[in-house]
């Protein structure tokens, strides 16, 4: 096994702007710009790498690897696409709502139901077996791989803390997988890490070759959390093979971002949403969370590698390629919220394999996936500065020239207030933005009155909630637009003294709820659109249309409509037929909308919420687009939706054969 974090870098990072070369050369940013180092298969790689990917098959979660959320299918297109019916449901049954997004091996879709793994029919949706494992499971997806003659064919995915390998044709455990078929994914940590408790998280992980990379959660939210390292193991053992230290350790690159004072203790750091593999390339692409605390950091001093960055580690070895990070010292809880989607554009007469990376805050980061280097330039820009006893926020923040943001951001101003809510409603928000820290983007979280994040920390992006068509270099992303009030208080209990990590003097553990005003209907705070959906030309990084996503059900019934839907988790697929499929959930629709337009073609009115991310496939000569399908979505027991119907997933298909 080797440690990945121990690699030193010669920072031969390539030219760019002057503002970022500058912001560079200064010691307290130097962690935040694209780093080099270390050795990997990918200098002899050509540029078009992203056309030699798998779009036909849906094999892994977001439908490969590579997390493109594309399908190269186009029977179903701009033209037929307004006859899709209905061509099959699987009921799930009562408990939580589903958001998995199915794999489709051969003939067969698998899914999961509670902790039981189920395996359809791809094409009629009859149910071929389950194996039920007990406890809990990975809610969002799994991986699948197969022996180099096809003759060992598994599936794995998380379960109560385990690494699960399974026979993909009956569900059996694979014996000589760990012990009895599952390896606990503490394996590899440090004893002084070592928490009590199995880890679970519903990142899924990815597959490179004959390696399963798998992102260890930061177990709790508080100042006690755990770093969250990430492991790689054996497919065919379940054997460690490397480890990489999110909170660098002694030794390590980035080790002097931190206080060294009890620098064992600070967690958190974690990949708890998705990532993305490159295997022409031989990297995989990690995108980080937040150090903990979240909205307070006076006990973590500097810019805290390697949290809120995208890390490149070669996948065979762990050890780091090079990284960037997006966000200093995070106080917003900004975590990346989603995978990195690759493409490869021409630009200034070449060809750029570059990686596209949405944010919670609404901005895009283009780079270059083999040097990290930004396509456009990225500037360090003044913020404000905290007021916080202790706490010292980052003087300056990497902001994008190009492309223009797909979130709103900036100031809650009061022409901003939602007119459908009550006037009582409104003049409530109206004194609260006379008193609350209020100054834009990276406005620090405050005591007393708190202060105003736009977007907040359930703004923007977030997981499966981009898609790319790399033939036609096209990025499409679905935001939500929700404020929040960060109102820090402090907790004086002596076991939250304790826990904290480099405390004493101004430095206490403040904390901060969650404040995500919601009014007393249950709509947010600021006027509509509440989610958009945003599509780019990644040639140009121009915006193709920006358009609201979806409605609300009880305002669509007045009449009001194109307000988006209030904090949907569906995400997009974009299909070579030039569609984009998505659900929303407080209109409880799925739509398809033209791809190069973005009009709506077809919808389809469900009696619940779609969350989670559909899958595109073929069978038997025929398209199928299937949705997850279920529950009232996030934030949902003051929108006066009815009863929500059953548990399911709901396959759509063009009629005929």
């Amino acid at each position: 096994m080797t440690s990945g974090a121990n690699l030193k870098t010669n920072r031969n990072s390539p030219r760019r702007g002057r503002s970022f070369v500058v912001a560079c050369a200064a010691a307290l940013l130097a962690s935040a710009c694209t780093a080099t180092g270390g050795t990997s298969n990918m200098a002899s790689a050509s540029a078009d790498t992203a056309t030699s990917f798998d779009y036909a098959t849906w094999d892994s979660y977001l439908g490969g690897a590579d997390s493109s959320q594309y399908s190269s299918a186009a029977q179903i297109d701009t033209g037929n696409v307004g006859q899709l019916e209905v061509a099959w449901t699987y009921d799930l049954g009562p408990g939580q709502a589903p958001q998995f997004n199915p794999v489709k091996i051969g003939n067969t879709l698998y899914l999961m139901n509670g902790g039981a793994l189920v395996a359809l029919d791809a094409a009629t949706g009859a149910e071929k077996w389950t194996k039920d494992y007990g406890g809990r499971v990975g809610v969002r997806g799994m991986n699948y791989w197969q022996s180099a003659d096809g003759t060992d064919r598994r599936l794995l995915f998380l379960n109560d803390g385990m690494l699960r390998a399974v026979n993909a044709d009956n569900g059996e455990p694979i014996a000589g997988f760990g012990t009895d078929g599952k390896v606990d994914i503490r394996t590899g940590l440090e004893p002084n890490k070592m928490p009590e408790r199995p880890l679970m998280t519903n990142n899924p992980g990815r597959i490179y070759k004959n390696t399963i990379i798998v992102s260890l959660p930061a177990a709790a939210y508080d100042f006690a959390s755990a770093p969250a390292d990430i492991h790689a193991y054996d497919v065919r053992t379940g054997a460690l093979k490397w480890v990489f230290h999110t909170v660098p350790e002694k030794g390590e690159f980035g080790y002097e971002t931190w206080p060294e004072k009890d620098h064992e203790k600070f967690g958190g750091v974690h990949n708890w949403s998705e990532s993305t593999v490159d295997e022409k390339l031989g990297l995989a692409f990690i995108p980080t969370g937040t150090a903990r605390y979240d909205f307070y950091g006076g006990n973590r001093e500097g810019n805290n590698l390697f949290a809120n960055s995208i890390v490149a580690l070669d996948a065979e070895t762990g050890k780091r390629v090079w990284h960037f990070q997006v966000l200093h010292h995070d106080l917003w809880d900004w975590d990346i919220p989603q995978a990195p989607k690759l493409m490869t554009i021409h630009k200034d007469g070449k060809d750029i394999p570059v990686l596209i990376q949405a944010t919670k805050f609404g901005y895009i980061y283009v780079l270059d996936r083999r040097t990290g280097k930004p396509v456009w330039p990225i500037e360090e820009k003044p913020v404000p500065a905290s007021d916080v006893p202790g706490e010292k926020a980052s003087p300056t923040q990497p902001v994008p020239t190009w492309p223009e943001p797909f979130a709103r951001q900036g100031k809650f101003t009061p022409d901003m207030i939602n007119p459908y809510i009550s006037e009582e409603d409104q003049a409530k928000l109206r004194e609260m933005l006379k008193t609350a820290r209020n100054e834009g983007m990276y406005t620090p979280p405050s005591l007393g009155t708190g202060s105003i994040s736009f977007p907040g920390h359930n703004g923007g992006a977030n997981w499966g909630s981009s898609a790319v068509d790399p033939v036609k270099k096209r990025f499409f992303v679905v935001s939500k637009q929700m404020p929040t009030l960060d109102t820090l208080v402090l907790d004086e209990r002596p076991e939250a003294q304790a826990a904290m990590p480099n405390g004493g003097g101004d430095v206490k553990p403040y904390k901060s709820g969650v404040n995500f005003l919601l009014q007393s209907n249950g709509l947010p705070a600021v006027n509509p659109p509440w989610s958009k959906i945003t599509a780019y030309d990644m040639e140009t990084g121009k915006k193709i249309w920006d358009l609201p996503n979806g409605e609300v059900m009880m305002l669509a019934e007045k009449g009001i409509h194109d307000t988006g839907s209030t904090a949907p988790r569906g995400g997009p697929v974009a299909t070579a037929g030039g569609l984009v499929f998505v659900g929303t959930s407080s209109d409880r629709k799925v739509r398809a909308r033209d791809a190069a337009t973005g009009k709506v073609l077809w919808e389809h009115q469900l009696d619940a919420a779609s969350e989670g991310v559909p899958i595109v496939y073929t069978e038997g000569g025929k398209e199928y687009v299937v949705f997850p399908v279920g529950g009232d979505g996030l934030f949902p027991p003051k929108l006066g939706q009815p009863k929500p119907g059953p548990n399911r997933y709901v396959a759509f298909a063009l009629p005929g054969k």
